[in-house]
């Protein structure tokens, strides 16, 4: 079949209308590399028809030949040729008559581009008077490396500068627009220092430079004329476009707090984002393009999932205008796309409908970050009101201790004043103060365990109340039971019936699982009772502080109580060994020697809290022996250990390790002072990060 039948003139050609002679025309795409225009005119029975109004580079991955419709060019008043695509790599049109060129416009690789003294953002060509009266054939070769259209249309030359003006317009518009936006937010972050508003500038800027480089404009006005960069402009852009789109939307949505699974999946794209873009820059092109746009369907996916996550289940006002704003943008591109397949018409809006919506998706996502500002201040003000609120309440906690604190001292003061009334020398005066200031150091230590007893007691009555209620409902089902038994009526004929009533009623209740539940209801509340007991009775021998006279006690016993006491305190992986020995019963002040034991097994505690070594456990080891009438205790920790610096100076007042407000460093010089009252003494045994030992020797008379 010969081109002659194949191809269709262009019908209802008007004059000085703007024509798409691409709608009509034929299209070779097998030819040899090697293949020139003479070759082409020679071979023109292999062209095959375009049946479309542009060229689709989409699935094209060479340069094509297209041979226009005819057209009567002599009809337009200064007939002009434009190829309207801004990213062609090759752009060559020649006109032919009678198998001869007599006219051909070749270009350079984005040559389409129009110069500065150009108006608009593509070249269209005039066309000689004479060349336009020979009324030739237009052939064309054109190839694109990225996935675009190119229609080529033939008009007056003014219709074209009428189309470049409208043109030049909008893409004002959209720049103003954006330079706005970009100023706009830029002074927010200088004022904020927000990092959402850094990662949505750099946003607002390469997405306006992807769509300027698309349309050319980076090129006309910002003389990217080097060829390599110029080459990868629009893929470059926007592959850093996606990487500030996805940083902002990381930051503005807060996904690690408010979507944490996909949090993880937008990192794995923000890394793919980055290592595509530094394979475009050593020269994967066609590979970093496909997998730039798979890229950003993937990340608009989970950006919008995450904000639909963020706005309706976390309750996250802005997220909604996220959500908004990719709605517009998604609008935009489905009417840019609908353009490519013939749908809605090809024209200035059609063409422009993504930098319509970007626009407007811009605007939206700058109203987004102005109401996150007030989302965090209001969920701010809520949180420094609630703040505030228990501030207020632990100073009325604090005044209410300091209050009942104050007057123990006093009562004890008064008792102190009392009992040495008597006494005149400041030797006796002195060891008064000594003596209250150990009680204080006691009564501290006290209510700083307050806390951890109140738990532990609290523990076994929970478990005895909570079983209360369901007894309560087992022994009125057996009442219940014992009722019926006791309104049977034996002379009557139905006492079967009445019988097997009541043995229904047991299979009804579960009698055997009452029974159980019963028991084990009662043993319950038995361990708890027994519990509560213990904690109390370790309590109350504990805490002797008005007992100042010498008599015998079990020093195993204050040990084991003291243990209860700081159970709560301990951590989870501390295991305490007890090696108690038998020991006899020791002259002493039980007050005071339960103090000693408070403060070194506290101290051992905390030493082994603040290691800084996360080990699998922790041994808190407590030994106790008798030997030649003394009575000798270990306590042994894995904590941090001291130098030896430390380990001279622990005994001295007021000298501590601890932070500021976490010690006052009274409490090893008491220890040192009750141990030397009761003619005992104390050793130390500590090597840094392998714990400590204090070792306790007592007389068993401390009157010998």
């Amino acid at each position: 079949m010969s081109y002659t039948f194949l191809v269709k003139a262009i019908p209802h050609q008007e004059k000085d209308s703007i024509v798409n002679i691409t709608q009509h025309s034929l299209i070779l795409t097998e030819f040899p590399d090697s293949a020139s225009i003479n070759w082409v005119i020679k071979t023109q029975d292999k062209f095959t028809p375009l049946n479309a109004p542009f060229i689709n580079f989409a699935e094209i991955s060479k340069p094509v030949w297209l041979k226009a419709a005819p057209i009567k060019l002599s009809s337009f008043s200064n007939a002009s040729i434009m190829i309207d695509q801004a990213r062609m790599k090759t752009s060559d049109i020649y006109f032919v008559k009678d198998s001869m060129v007599i006219y051909k416009i070749v270009g350079e690789p984005y040559a389409t581009i129009a110069d500065l003294e150009f108006p608009g953002n593509i070249k269209s060509h005039l066309l000689p008077r004479s060349v336009a009266e020979q009324q030739p054939e237009i052939f064309l070769k054109l190839y694109s490396d990225e996935i675009v259209i190119a229609p080529v249309f033939v008009a007056p030359k003014y219709s074209f500068d009428n189309i470049f003006a409208q043109r030049d317009i909008f893409f004002g518009m959209y720049t103003g627009v954006m330079i706005i936006m970009f100023t706009y937010n830029l002074f927010l972050f200088f004022s904020i220092k927000d990092s959402s508003y850094l990662n949505y500038i750099f946003c607002i800027f390469f997405t306006w430079a992807t769509q300027t480089a698309l349309q050319g404009y980076f090129t006309k006005y910002f003389l990217l004329n080097e060829g390599w960069l110029n080459n990868i402009s629009v893929c470059l852009f926007a592959n850093l476009g996606l990487v500030a789109s996805i940083m902002f939307t990381q930051s503005f949505l807060s996904t690690k707090v408010n979507a944490p699974k996909n949090h993880k999946i937008i990192n794995i794209l923000l890394a793919l984002s980055i290592l595509n873009t530094l394979l475009l820059l050593v020269g994967f092109k066609q590979f970093s393009f496909i997998a730039m746009q798979i890229l950003i369907l993937a990340g608009s996916i989970i950006g919008t999932y995450t904000a639909y996550q963020s706005f309706f289940h976390k309750k996250f006002k802005p997220a909604g205008y996220y959500l908004a704003s990719w709605s517009f943008l998604f609008f935009g591109m489905l009417i840019f796309i609908l353009k490519d397949y013939e749908i809605l018409p090809y024209n200035t809006y059609t063409m422009y409908a993504v930098q319509f919506t970007s626009v407007i998706e811009v605007m939206l996502l700058s109203f987004a970050l102005a109401d996150r500002i007030n989302f965090f201040k209001k969920e701010n003000e809520l949180a420094q009101e609630r703040a505030l609120l228990i501030s207020k309440e632990n100073e009325q906690l604090i005044l209410q201790q300091n209050i009942e604190l104050e007057k123990k001292v006093n009562e004890r003061t008064e008792a102190l004043q009392e009992t040495n009334s008597n006494l005149n020398s400041a030797l006796s005066n002195l060891k008064a103060a000594q003596s209250q200031l150990v009680d204080a150091e006691k009564m501290a230590a006290l209510g700083q365990l307050t806390a951890g007893i109140a738990h532990e007691i609290n523990n076994p009555i929970n478990f005895v109340t909570s079983n209360i209620k369901p007894l309560q409902l087992d022994i009125a089902d057996l009442k219940e039971i014992i009722n019926k038994y006791e309104n049977l009526d034996f002379s009557a004929p139905d006492i079967e019936s009445q019988l097997g009533e009541i043995e229904a009623f047991k299979k009804q209740i579960d009698l055997a699982f009452i029974n159980d539940e019963i028991d084990s209801l009662l043993t319950g509340i038995t361990d708890g009772a027994k519990r509560t007991a213990e904690i109390i009775r370790s309590l109350r021998n504990f805490s002797r502080l008005d007992e100042d006279d010498l008599k015998p006690v079990d020093l195993n016993e204050g040990l084991f109580s003291t243990l209860v006491l700081v159970k709560n305190s301990m951590p989870d992986n501390l295991k305490v060994v007890k090696n108690f020995g038998n020991l006899p019963k020791v002259e002493c002040l039980p007050g005071k020697i339960n103090q000693v034991f408070m403060n070194l097994i506290s101290n051992a505690i905390q030493a082994i809290k603040s290691n800084g070594i996360n080990r699998e456990e922790e041994l808190l080891t407590i030994s106790t022996h008798y030997e030649n009438d003394n009575v000798i205790i270990s306590i042994k920790d894995t904590g941090s250990g001291m130098t030896d610096e430390v380990k001279h100076k622990i005994f001295e007042p007021f000298f501590t390790t601890k932070e500021v407000g976490e010690g006052t460093g009274l409490g090893l010089s008491i220890v040192f002072s009750i141990i030397e009252k009761h003619k005992g003494y104390i050793d130390v045994l500590s090597k840094l990060n392998e714990g400590t030992e204090f070792i306790i020797t007592l007389p068993v008379n401390t009157l010998k």
